[in-house]
């Protein structure tokens, strides 16, 4: 008789074992809703970066000189004088910016009216400098530096191969083409020829 009985008692056992295995299964799959349902909160927490581009002339970050100049109105090399900014170059105008080598235009941080006022530091008459700048819609040939110190490079000459120097470095970009996200916050130095390649390309 045990030896009858020793098949059954293991087809008994067996089908036990089945039976637990599609209960874990069963208990598995339960679970499998959990995941979904999770995904929407990860999204909503994604959802701030997702939000419009800022308006010109508020404060935000540019990564690169390419993201720098695509955003500008106009790039131009100059000079800060005494009565306003005399444009030496411009490397770019955008978005119906009509201004030529010999003009002069106005600097909001020039006189204490930049929306940005504490993220500039101030420009001082005979720096040379390139400026990336968001024109103003409400007066004629009145511009302001992209949020701040980013839209500042100082320049040390007119050739290509001239320094340009952020005027900040933690209000600066960390790369020409590309971010480099080591150099974030240290400042960037690049060459006015680079500079003037990039807004060649924009």
């Amino acid at each position: 008789m045990a030896r009858i009985d020793h098949p059954h008692r293991t087809r008994v056992l067996a089908g036990a074992a089945a039976l637990l295995a599609a209960a874990a299964l069963a208990a598995c799959g339960s679970t499998e809703p959990a995941t979904p349902a999770a995904a929407p909160a990860t999204s909503a927490a994604a959802a701030p970066s997702e939000a419009a581009p800022p308006i010109k002339g508020k404060l935000r970050g540019y990564t690169t000189v390419k993201e720098l100049t695509a955003a500008a109105d106009l790039v131009v090399r100059g000079e800060v004088e005494a009565a306003g900014f005399r444009v030496d170059e411009v490397l770019r105008a955008a978005n119906g910016a009509a201004v030529k080598a010999g003009d002069k235009i106005t600097i909001t941080g020039l006189n204490g009216q930049v929306v940005d006022m504490a993220n500039m530091s101030k420009l001082e008459t005979g720096q040379k400098v390139v400026l990336y700048l968001a024109e103003d819609a409400t007066a004629a040939a009145t511009f302001s530096t992209l949020s701040g110190d980013f839209g500042v490079f100082d320049v040390t000459g007119a050739d290509d191969a001239a320094a340009a120097t952020t005027r900040s470095q933690a209000m600066a970009v960390s790369g020409l083409l590309a971010e480099d996200p080591a150099a974030s916050g240290k400042g960037f130095r690049t060459t006015l020829g680079q500079l003037r390649a990039v807004a060649a390309q924009a």
